[in-house]
């Protein structure tokens, strides 16, 4: 069957639909991240100190003082965070696919893990020392992955806050608008740069280097993705990366001489 007829073959998605669904889709959730980023961006740019005596704070606390409700605020900011993913299952679903098409199930588990570690280790090694160079050449803010009080529910938010990250953005970037743009014809490259850039957008907020980082891990995450044809080795390496950064900080802040 060729590609147009598959696409004849998906419940009332054309093509003329997947453009507007990808619109809705990423302006209520990445592509607005992309737009506030930008504009936090242009804030520290303007700002009077350096964009290296600036700070970028992953997580925070939201309520000072008030370990309750800073837990619930977090827990709610969560379940609104990873809503879209939700959306994007409906839409599949819509067109008589499912998160399997992307490659978002428990199918292969082994494999899967094997993958997100190995690619967890190579990308998060890589990224941390791009980072350390980009902060020292004064184009980054200096990133605060972990602000949060030493209370009893920091490391499992922190936790759920990585696994978060990692399904939102592999099975949207990754996952969905690459298998999309894939049906709407789109060279595997071409798609791949979008991909990419988007991703990268949502980081302005941590400087140029935090833009150009993700970029490149864009870059490598999309032509797995399109070599595996499944999102879920994206989804455990990005959860690992986050989960080592965002507990590692907390453990080596004030420890070590080499971290911001």
């Amino acid at each position: 069957m060729d590609d147009d007829a598959a696409l004849r073959d998906l419940r009332g998605l054309t093509p003329r639909l997947i453009g507007p669904e990808l619109v809705a889709v990423f302006a209520v959730s990445l592509g607005a991240s992309a737009l506030m980023s930008l504009i936090q961006l242009i804030g520290a740019l303007t700002a009077p100190k350096a964009l290296s005596g600036q700070h970028a704070v992953l997580v925070g606390s939201m309520a000072p003082g008030r370990p309750w409700l800073d837990l619930s605020l977090h827990l709610a900011g969560i379940a609104v965070n990873v809503a879209p993913v939700g959306l994007v299952a409906y839409l599949l679903a819509r067109s008589g696919e499912s998160t399997r098409t992307i490659g978002v199930d428990l199918r292969e588990p082994g494999r899967d893990l094997g993958r997100g570690v190995a690619l967890a280790a190579l990308i998060g090694g890589t990224g941390l020392a791009f980072y350390l160079v980009a902060y020292q050449s004064g184009i980054n803010l200096n990133v605060v992955p972990d602000d949060l009080p030493a209370v009893w529910w920091r490391v499992p938010v922190l936790v759920v806050e990585a696994a978060q990250n990692g399904v939102l953005e592999e099975v949207l970037v990754a996952g969905y608008l690459l298998h999309r743009l894939g049906q709407l014809g789109w060279s595997p490259w071409r798609s791949v740069a979008v991909s990419a850039l988007l991703r990268g957008s949502y980081h302005l907020y941590q400087g140029f280097g935090g833009f150009v980082g993700n970029v490149a891990m864009g870059v490598v995450f999309g032509r797995l993705y399109q070599r595996w044809g499944r999102a879920m080795p994206l989804v455990v390496a990005h959860t690992i990366i986050d989960v080592v950064a965002f507990v590692g900080y907390g453990l080596l802040r004030g420890r070590v001489s080499w971290l911001p």
